[in-house]
């Protein structure tokens, strides 16, 4: 600590421009930052350029330890969920809600990775979870409830393989659809996106490409043969009806799981069938399969020319022989099957439809609880039988066709085949006494 002082006289004044100042003793200590700098220079005797280099590093170090890293997937995650309509879903109908939007998914959707999808949940339920939003809104509503409650299933859903390949099977949102049939579009650009959506279905990589206009040959076969012979693992058990727990009733339960295998089944043969076009569309539209057709059919027209006139005629009017022939050989072939088959399926349903008839007409007095008369129950059947026998084709068809109405009705057509059966000779009065 330094001190100041001012000389001393002997009448303790000191004379200044006729001024009298007081003599006095006052400490003085050097503070502040510029001090702190300057002693710091002194003691570890830096220069100034040196030492302004090191308080610029130190600042450097500063802000990259206080400065929070950016992740790059939070590009790519929604900033909210924008679908009003997705708030309205009550938690029990969640399999109708969109699984990725409700995790902020909707720009990446299939290709998010597992890590992605742990960040993205993370970042939902810090954004949906019902006390984050009970402060903003003085008590989380039922409906914040039930979205979060979704975000919870849907993690649960893209966090399982098995579960998310069910889902992404069902996911209409991340289908590309092709354009529409007249429409004018980039086929290459169009098309070559399709094929990358329907791709990730494949059970085999995907190392084809649509390519484009410079694609050779041998690429472009190779594309269309990897899609027609395409391998899919598309499966749709989220559209299944929920299996009751319930053990007690495994019949019905069986049928629930019989039932949904059947609807799966009839999708997947939809969803072959719609493939399968989509290809043979692609395949018809390339402009690349058509100029290799047409350099094809030249080149054949080409080979054609060089052999000769008489030569082509000949062979052309071979050809066209054999073709005739062989048509019209197929064209026979085909008539005679045909006839054949359809012969015996004439039979064979009219063989059926009579059993069927025979069947209803014998069966009436059972179906009918015996008309109220359950006594005489082996004479009604015995009966029945009787006329069954006796009625011809035309007959039994009429009679049969009257056994679905009520007791009543049916009994009054029997009574009356009966009666006309008897009158007609076809069977005795007493085998079919019941219905006179």
């Amino acid at each position: 600590m330094s001190t100041v002082s001012f000389p001393a006289v002997s009448d303790n004044t000191v004379k200044v421009s006729n001024l009298k100042l007081s003599v006095y003793k006052k400490k003085v200590e050097p503070i502040g930052e510029n001090f702190v700098h300057h002693a710091q220079r002194a003691i570890r005797n830096h220069t100034f350029s040196e030492y302004d280099e090191i308080l610029a590093e130190k600042q450097r170090a500063y802000v990259a330890a206080n400065t929070k890293a950016v992740d790059p997937d939070e590009a790519l995650f929604d900033e909210k969920i924008e679908d009003e309509s997705m708030f309205s879903i009550e938690a029990k109908d969640w399999k109708t809600a969109d699984l990725y939007m409700a995790m902020g998914l909707s720009k990446l959707r299939y290709r998010a990775t597992a890590d992605q999808i742990i960040k993205a949940h993370r970042r939902q339920v810090l954004m949906y979870h019902p006390d984050k939003t009970s402060a903003a809104t003085n008590g989380a509503s039922l409906k914040q409830d039930s979205i979060f409650k979704i975000i919870q299933k849907a993690f649960e859903v893209l966090t399982n393989d098995t579960k998310r390949k069910q889902y992404d099977s069902c996911d209409p949102k991340s289908d590309v659809l092709p354009p529409k049939a007249g429409s004018k579009y980039d086929f290459y650009e169009t098309f070559a996106a399709v094929f990358d959506s329907e791709a990730r279905f494949s059970k085999k990589p995907y190392n084809v490409s649509l390519g484009d206009a410079n694609s050779s040959k041998e690429d472009v076969e190779k594309f269309y043969a990897f899609w027609n012979r395409f391998d899919s693992w598309r499966t749709f058990e989220f559209l299944d009806e929920d299996v009751p727990d319930d053990s007690s009733n495994r019949d019905h339960k069986r049928y629930i799981e019989k039932k949904n295998k059947a609807a799966r089944d009839k999708k997947k043969t939809v969803d072959n069938s719609r493939l399968a076009k989509l290809v043979e569309r692609a395949f018809n539209e390339d402009p690349r399969v058509k100029s290799f057709k047409e350099a094809e059919k030249k080149a054949k027209e080409q080979k054609k020319w060089e052999a000769g006139a008489a030569a082509r005629a000949e062979a052309e009017a071979k050809a066209k022989a054999e073709e005739e022939a062989r048509i019209k050989a197929e064209e026979e072939a085909k008539n005679a099957a045909d006839s054949k088959v359809n012969a015996k399926k004439a039979k064979e349903a009219a063989k059926s439809a009579k059993k069927k008839n025979k069947r209803a007409v014998r069966s009436a007095g059972k179906d009918q609880a015996y008309f109220g008369d359950a006594a005489k129950e082996e004479e009604i059947d015995a009966q029945l039988g009787n006329i069954v026998e006796a009625l011809n084709d035309d007959q039994l068809v009429a009679v049969a066709a009257k056994m679905s109405g009520d007791a009543a009705s049916v009994k009054a057509a029997l009574q009356e085949i009966a009666k006309q059966l008897a009158a007609d000779k076809a069977v005795a009065e007493a085998s079919v006494s019941y219905f006179l």
